[in-house]
């Protein structure tokens, strides 16, 4: 006969181990035909996926240990530039990063960007098209791995674009809110665009960019 404490007992432990970090799901099914449903696939559920399997055994028997998605942002800036928690800083931060990257881009994206936003870039750059060639010259510009961000500076009320390398987000500076980012890893576009970046660079801001996700992160900065 079934024990009912047992059951409940069983039910709470996993219950424990699937609350962890978790794979966050996909906002599309494909981004084809500016990033195949092969490439898009391998970075998912393979480098994304393994960020996310190797946080979960780091961090077993340490602080972080039962945390979850929602404490991703502390945990960064608490790991970040020590030797002793450099593997928790690396997997964390890059599980935050690319969730943040899939919803920087939707389906038929690009186009124009909604008037409050076009506004302010237009403040911060001059114009779109000047924001979207300084994107550019960040991303394809940028030396190795990293990532290239439009952001909210607090402390000038103004966009800012910046990159920054390997794992390293706008998390790191105070008073800055990231509003977009565009991984520019290899493992982001070989498979497609091979050793030529600023083809995908392109293809982001012309096709992919998800300018409602950049608004609604502006509005929840508060502007």
């Amino acid at each position: 006969m079934l024990n009912p404490l047992r059951s409940w007992y069983t039910f709470r432990v996993c219950f424990a181990i699937v609350v962890m970090f978790e794979l966050p799901s996909l906002p599309y099914s494909s981004l084809e035909p500016y990033i195949s449903d092969k490439l898009l696939d391998r970075h998912y559920n393979g480098h994304h996926k393994t960020y996310v399997d190797v946080l979960n055994k780091l961090v077993a028997g340490t602080e972080f240990d039962g945390m979850n998605n929602s404490d991703l942002e502390g945990i960064i800036v608490k790991t970040h530039g020590s030797s002793a928690t450099r593997g928790i800083f690396n997997n964390a931060a890059q599980i935050w990063n690319h969730d943040f990257y899939w919803r920087s881009m939707k389906k038929d994206g690009g186009g124009n960007p909604p008037a409050k936003l076009a506004k302010m870039l237009k403040e911060s750059f001059g114009g779109v098209q000047e924001f979207a060639d300084a994107f550019a010259a960040s991303g394809t510009g940028h030396f190795g791995s990293g990532w290239a961000w439009l952001l909210y500076d607090r402390g000038s009320n103004k966009l800012q674009v910046v990159s920054t390398p390997n794992a390293d987000s706008p998390l790191l500076t105070s008073g800055y809110y990231p509003l977009l980012t565009m991984d520019v890893w290899e493992h982001a576009y070989y498979l497609d665009y091979l050793n030529v970046r600023k083809k995908y660079v392109d293809v982001f801001l012309e096709h992919l960019i998800n300018w409602d996700f950049a608004l609604q992160r502006l509005e929840t900065a508060g502007v």
